[in-house]
């Protein structure tokens, strides 16, 4: 299954960089990937997609922190972070791309868990450090309502070719 339509190419620029050619629009973006979700690991931890810029892969999502992402002792799993931090940067690279032609998975992540939570909304922000034909390299950075850094995420996507 593709991720975009057709008309979710990668964004092409003239020769100035300035002008966009066939690029969707923000609320396009998120209208389509909030719709993806259903019956997903994303629908399952309440993640939405709440912001986007399809020129530059920037991308926004959010996650309550409830018990459903709880550990025992009844804090925050650093693995829920982490699926959150993947979602948005895994999601993002399909901006970057020509879903008609490609795809990008997953291929490595890390992160560092600085701070905890027990309540409250969590706000992934994943923006492209590395935007090259065959791997994109996403820095995530997950905060707490307030702005506080929760975890600090490297995510390395592989662009390879449908078959």
């Amino acid at each position: 299954m593709m991720f975009f339509s057709n008309r979710f190419y990668k964004p092409y620029l003239d020769s100035n960089l300035a002008l966009m050619k066939n690029t969707p629009s923000k609320e396009q973006v998120l209208e389509t990937m909030n719709r993806l979700v259903k019956d997903t690991l994303m629908e399952t931890l309440n993640i939405k997609y709440v912001d986007a810029d399809p020129l530059t892969g920037k991308l926004v999502a959010t996650m309550p922190v409830d018990s459903r992402v709880y550990q025992p002792i009844g804090i925050l799993h650093g693995g829920a972070t982490v699926a959150l931090a993947e979602s948005v940067g895994s999601a993002a690279s399909q901006m970057l791309i020509d879903s008609s032609k490609e795809m990008a998975l997953g291929a490595e992540i890390s992160a560092n868990h600085v701070k905890s939570a027990r309540t409250g909304l969590l706000i992934a922000t994943a923006e492209c450090i590395h935007h090259g034909k065959s791997s994109h390299l996403y820095h995530i950075r997950v905060e707490n309502e307030q702005g506080e850094l929760i975890s600090m995420v490297k995510l390395l996507n592989f662009v390879k070719q449908r078959k």
